[in-house]
């Protein structure tokens, strides 16, 4: 497991910059105004007054402008580095992001153990559009990218948690003249900033670990590139695909604890990790911090820390189910990232796993008492 002193477990940052708990805190706030709030409350408009002769000012109309998803999007652009865009969910960043980005006859390289209903997508609606997915599996090998649109990567990838070399990949997209998106869900921009590591955009749910709380849906794209942001939010101005207020209000609270919930989060999933690996019943661990795990070396030099997601294998449905119905703390839901310990047979939604692959989502819970409470479902399982 990486250590708290490792290389990759420290920020990478400046000399005289801010910490990420700090970073996190203070993101997107608003210059401080004496009776004011920390963080404005969220703004419950579509339309706004005008001038009459010199028509809209900062705010004309809620579906192109609006102050509380201005906010958000310029915490999240702290942190990734880049201006960004959010959107309604995570698929609906992705989606703007591939429609924004490739045309009929283009290429787009998709990761083949990434997020399923990408490449669903790809082979429904880019299919029909006259566009062509090529699937890698993100720890390669990666093909000659020569007529490639557009590189998307996810890593580490869900659920199985492969992760990619990306400034390796990069470079090779770049030579070949293509573009690099990495989806950043899972390791979010404090656990890794795939710009500063040669991506051209970053691409995201929110929905997971970067808001926590199991209560909002979210999505973002992040890019330094003018004219590609600036498609993207064209397309998004005309498609309308935008969270509502409070979701984004609820979203920028929730960035405060992120360093807080990822450090609890990590330190579970290493203990956890540790466990299940010593447990003849439990086969396939994955978690990039372990010494043992394929991922580890490059993890380890290309994370700031790994993410609170452990996979593994029960062997059969009807073993998850006995698992997760003796476990007390361990809530049985899809999505990840969030403050309650959760766990997904990922089968059981059509993605390409083995029946008892489980991913499980590490919540904030005390380490011992989720420790001990594993180990009891699973010697019940």
């Amino acid at each position: 497991m990486i250590p708290s002193n490792h290389p990759a477990a420290a920020p990478d940052r400046p000399e005289g910059s801010l910490s990420d708990g700090t970073r996190v805190v203070h993101a997107g706030l608003p210059e401080p105004v004496v009776g004011e709030p920390f963080l404005p409350g969220p703004v419950f408009a579509a339309p706004y007054h005008l001038d009459p002769a010199t028509g809209p000012g900062e705010n004309g109309y809620g579906r192109t402008e609006h102050p509380t998803r201005r906010a958000l999007e310029a915490a999240i652009g702290q942190l990734e580095g880049a201006p960004t865009l959010v959107f309604a969910s995570g698929q609906a960043a992705i989606t703007a992001l591939l429609l924004s980005v490739l045309r009929p006859g283009d290429t787009v390289a998709l990761p083949s153990d990434g997020y399923f209903t990408v490449r669903a997508f790809a082979e429904g609606t880019l299919r029909d559009l006259g566009v062509t997915s090529l699937q890698v599996p993100t720890a390669g090998p990666y093909p000659d990218f020569s007529g490639v649109r557009l590189v998307l990567l996810e890593t580490p990838a869900n659920p199985g948690l492969d992760v990619c070399d990306i400034q390796a990949v990069a470079a090779a997209a770049h030579a070949a003249g293509a573009l690099v998106a990495v989806d950043n869900t899972t390791p979010t921009p404090l656990g890794q900033n795939p710009l500063v590591l040669g991506a051209d955009i970053v691409v995201a749910s929110g929905t997971k670990a970067l808001t926590g709380h199991s209560d909002v849906l979210l999505g973002y794209v992040s890019t330094a590139d003018d004219a590609l942001f600036d498609r993207i939010e064209t397309w998004r101005k005309q498609t309308g695909g935008v969270p509502g207020a409070f979701d984004c209000w609820l979203a920028h609270r929730s960035i405060a604890t992120l360093d807080l919930r990822l450090a609890r989060q990590t330190s579970n999933a290493g203990a956890i990790a540790a466990l299940l690996s010593q447990r003849p019943d439990v086969t396939g661990v994955r978690w990039p911090g372990l010494e043992s795990d394929p991922a580890y070396e490059v993890a380890s030099k290309q994370m700031r820390r790994i993410p609170g997601i452990v996979s593994f294998d029960l062997g059969s449905a009807d073993r998850v189910a006995r698992f997760l119905a003796a476990a007390a703390l361990v809530f049985a839901a899809t999505s990840f990232g969030g403050v309650h310990t959760t766990a997904d047979r990922r089968a059981q939604w059509g993605d390409d796993t083995a029946p008892g692959f489980v991913r499980l989502s590490c919540g904030i819970e005390d380490t011992a008492d989720l420790v001990a409470d594993l180990t009891a479902a699973l010697d019940q399982a």
